[in-house]
Parts: structure tokens; sequence; C-alpha cells
């Protein structure tokens, strides 16, 4: 159809045009119930999705067949790397990979330049390794639609993410541009974008801040089956089943060392043929001693540039501080922390405050965890973050701390008291 609407809609103005691509938007807003969209998270479910890829980018031509029968690639590594995927009765039927910005960058950064997108705050992720079963590419996004649903919740409540950026093939792009109104980030389509086997590609923007007030002005009217501003930001549906958390924080790391071991070694080189640049960057993120085993031998015998630590665990935990000027009176301000450690924290504050007096704070480390600290703000950074010291935390940030530093799994997380 999206064939056949490209052919006959050829001579229109481009806003027609996209205005007849949406008048033809279906959606389901009670899809199949045996349909569950969740993140994969064991051996299994990461093998089928994969498999699903692989078979979807041959089938493409977007890559070689590889011995394995999977599509892996060094991102799938990263703990900021989340593949979400749909089951029908069980079988993977649909998957995408969400990478957020991290230590490596993103694919698509190598061919397309984000200055644009940087200029706005809030993080960045690219939507990668799309895929949806042959029997269901024609089915009007019976698997599609929810798929992307999930990604939009779970981007906007769970992912700490407000812009999306995605290389797709020029076939594609309007339908992105249309039916969900991203935003080219060139000009021309690239003639050979080598992630995906030099095929064509265009790249494109969403920022997700503005988007339910854009699709309630384009489907606000509509009745539910063709209103994608209801399905995408009104609509509750029980097939989605977002991550449990224990803590407020941002990312769903799933791969034990068993799990890296197998998908990155044993079945695929994808370690074997990192660069040694890639290889220091996972040793400082898989910084714990049960990974040394199955992360990538360095070569090197030169002696390597200091690296910096890379978090496994990215968070928001809001919190508020109090503090009491020269003059006496009491101020109190909103705060987000984003970075801990055992003496201290960074913390996102759109207020300014003064340095080098003390004050108390409260953080929501999770839904059932409060601490309560003394600390002080020793200095600022940027436009609106501060650093905190802080003397004698409490039970729960210690606690909170351990987990993020010795546990490598969100699973880790909610059994949380074994690391203290």
């Amino acid at each position: 159809m999206h064939t056949a609407l490209r052919k006959l809609s050829g001579a229109l103005p481009q806003s027609k045009k996209f205005s007849l691509y949406r008048s033809f938007a279906r959606c389901d807003p009670a899809p199949n119930q045996h349909l569950v969209l969740k993140i994969a998270e064991t051996q299994e479910e990461l093998e089928a999705c994969f498999a699903l890829l692989h078979d979807a980018y041959v089938g493409s031509g977007f890559m070689n067949p590889d011995p394995s029968g999977m599509r892996v690639t060094p991102y799938h590594a990263l703990p900021t790397t989340t593949t979400l995927c749909a089951k029908l009765n069980g079988e993977v039927v649909g998957t995408l990979s969400l990478i957020r910005e991290n230590a490596m960058g993103f694919p698509l950064q190598n061919v397309f330049d984000l200055t644009e997108v940087r200029k706005h705050e809030g993080n960045i992720a690219e939507v990668s390794a799309l895929a949806v079963h042959k029997r269901f590419r024609k089915t009007g996004g019976s698997i599609l639609f929810p798929l992307m649903k999930f990604m939009y919740e779970y981007c906007t409540t769970f992912f700490d993410t407000r812009h999306l950026v995605i290389a797709v093939n020029p076939n594609h792009i309007e339908m992105y541009e249309s039916l969900l109104f991203f935003k080219r980030l060139t000009a021309q389509p690239i003639k050979n974008y080598d992630f995906v086997n030099g095929a064509p590609a265009v790249g494109a923007w969403l920022d997700l801040k503005y988007i339910p007030e854009i699709m309630k002005k384009h489907y606000g009217s509509r009745p539910p089956n063709r209103n994608l501003h209801f399905y995408f930001m009104q609509l509750k549906m029980p097939n989605i089943k977002l991550p449990q958390r224990r803590y407020y924080t941002t990312n769903d790391p799933v791969l034990t060392p068993e799990l890296l071991h197998h998908f990155f070694n044993h079945r695929t080189r994808v370690f074997a043929n990192l660069s040694e640049r890639q290889k220091l960057l996972l040793h400082s993120i898989y910084d714990i001693p049960e990974y040394l085993s199955v992360l990538p031998k360095l070569t090197s015998n030169r002696p390597h540039a200091p690296i910096r630590r890379h978090e496994r665990f990215s968070m928001r935990c809001p919190g508020q501080l109090t503090i009491r000027a020269l003059d006496g009176a009491e101020k109190k301000v909103d705060i987000d922390v984003v970075q801990v450690s055992s003496s201290g924290f960074l913390a996102s504050i759109s207020t300014p405050i003064p340095l080098q007096i003390l004050g108390n704070v409260m953080v929501k480390l999770g839904k059932a965890d409060i601490s309560y600290l003394q600390v002080e703000a020793v200095r600022s950074i940027g436009k609106d973050f501060y650093g905190f010291t802080l003397d004698s935390p409490d039970t729960n940030w210690k606690t909170f701390v351990s987990a993020l530093y010795q546990g490598s799994t969100h699973k880790d997380l909610e059994n949380a008291s074994s690391f203290l």
C-alpha cells in the first residue's frame, strides 16, 4: 500500500502528500490479547530477536548472511542499549533496539550530523535493529504500531530520552515523516551507510517533547482506530509490560557474564573483531571481577591513555534540597540526582544556588527507598548541574551506591540489599 501511495501521490506537494498518507493510517486500540511487548532479557528472547533481525537484514540486502544466523553488533553489548520485543503466542515477531548515547557513540553519527539535535537539552537515543516478521509486514502495522507505542512509552517514562534519531532506507523515510513527524537530519540520502552493508540511508530526528501537541493537531479529531494521538499518548495497552524497578534508574541492563560470552564470544566473533579502543571501553564499563574472563583481551603492550570509568546504570532520582541563606531565610529547591558515589553526587538544578553552604537533602531513590543527607554544594558544572559532597550517608544511600557499583543487571538492583 505504501508503494502504491507513493506512486499515486508523486506529483502532490509534500504537505498534501503527507496528509494523504495520514488519512490511510490505521491502529488497533485492542490488539491480539496474546501479543506481549517487553524488554528482551533472556537468552532465548535475545537470540530470537537477533535471528529475526538477521533474516530481515539479509533479505533486504543490508548484511551478508552470518554463520550464527544472528545480527549482533558491539552496541548490543552495552548496558545503555535496550532491546524491545513483540511476542505473539510466545514467538518473537518484532524487535528494535534503543541505543542511548554512550562511550561508543551512535552507529549513525559517523554519517549524519547531530549538531542540530544537540542544541536542545535532553538525552538522545538511536532507534536501531528494527525488524518485523515477514508474516506481519503487510498487515497494516499490527505488530509495528504496538512496538512503536511500547518504544514511545518506554522512552518517555523509563528511558529518560527526549530525542530519537534513526537511519532508514529512502523508500521508508516518508512514512516516518508523515505519520510520526520525524525531521530529516540531512537534505539528501546517504549513498553508502556502512552499518547496513553500504545500503542507502536517510537520517531523521524526533523531539519527543513536542510530539503530543503535533499528534493532537493532526490526529486528535479522528476515531480511535485512526487516531495516533490517542493511540500513542492516551491509550493504556495491557499488552505492554514495562520493567519493574526498585530504584529510579533509567536503563535496564540485562547482560550477565554468561550472556555476554554466549552472544559475543561463543555464537559470534563480535568481541574478537573490536578495536583496541572499543575493548578498553568495555573494560571501563564492566569493571567488576565476574566479567573479566568473558571480556575481550587487551592486545597492546603499550601503556594506554587514561580512560574514565563508564557507568553501567544511569539514573534520575528526584529530591529536594533545603538550604539556609546568609540572611537566615530557608530555601527549598527541587533537584534530580543523576550521578552518585559513596561521598557525593551530581544533581540537575534549574534554580541557581550558592556554593559552600551546608544543606539537607531528601532524595527519592525509588518508590520505597528515601535517603536523608547532610550535604554541601562544592562546584557548579555547566548551566544546571551542581556537585555535592556528603557526610555520614544513611543506610539507604549506602545500599543504593553499592548496588550500582557492584551490580550488573537490573535484576541485581531488585535485590540490592545483598550488596551492602
